[in-house]
């Protein structure tokens, strides 16, 4: 090899080790077209973690959740969450539809691209149990100190699991500027609740 090879391979390992050490700087510049969008929805226990969710409920007493978005769809999104609250015989939302029930609460928010958005709620349940047919009548439900009535609400005996279930869930609805109306997004989040007598 004569000189001139040896400098053709010296600018070819050095412009690869430009790049090289470069590379990190030119990520920041660099604009990858995202391929997926999409919203995160999330329900926290009371610590703020995925644990202790509120379970076995006495009447009249206070429980506390966390609810959360993340949006990461590439725009600045318009939700609606409707809460909703279900014995074990009535319907809840699938993965394409939502539920019949209505809402007895709705939250609404504004959440960036990339961002994510969390309220504390603060709930209780007020019912009592019927003795002489195996049930619990739900009188209202408190949000964040507004009350709902649900009069007419049961809960029959469930003999396989030894309690009175309900299901607390959060619907998520996202505005569609095309459509200018919320539409169901797809994501729903529960949590299971046993009354206790």
């Amino acid at each position: 090899m004569d000189l001139r090879e040896y400098k053709v391979v010296f600018l070819v390992v050095t412009a690869i080790l430009a790049l090289i050490v470069a590379s990190p700087a030119l990520s920041r510049i660099l604009v990858f077209p995202r391929t997926e969008f999409f919203t995160e929805m999330w329900l926290l226990g009371s610590n703020n973690t995925a644990e202790d969710y509120p379970f076995n409920l006495t009447s009249g007493q206070n429980y506390s959740v966390n609810l959360g978005l993340a949006s990461n769809l590439g725009y600045t999104a318009y939700y609606v969450v409707e809460v909703k609250f279900r014995n074990e015989t009535e319907p809840g939302p699938t993965n394409s539809t939502a539920s019949s029930l209505p809402s007895l609460f709705n939250i609404t928010a504004f959440v960036a691209d990339q961002g994510s958005w969390q309220i504390p709620l603060t709930f209780s349940c007020n019912y009592s149990y019927n003795e002489s047919v195996p049930s619990v009548s739900f009188y209202n439900m408190t949000f964040n100190d507004v009350t709902f009535d649900l009069t007419g609400q049961t809960a029959a005996y469930d003999t396989t699991r030894s309690g009175f279930f309900g299901s607390l869930f959060f619907e998520l609805w996202l505005y569609d500027t095309k459509l200018n109306s919320f539409q169901f997004n797809q994501r729903s989040v529960w949590l299971w609740l046993n009354m206790t007598v």
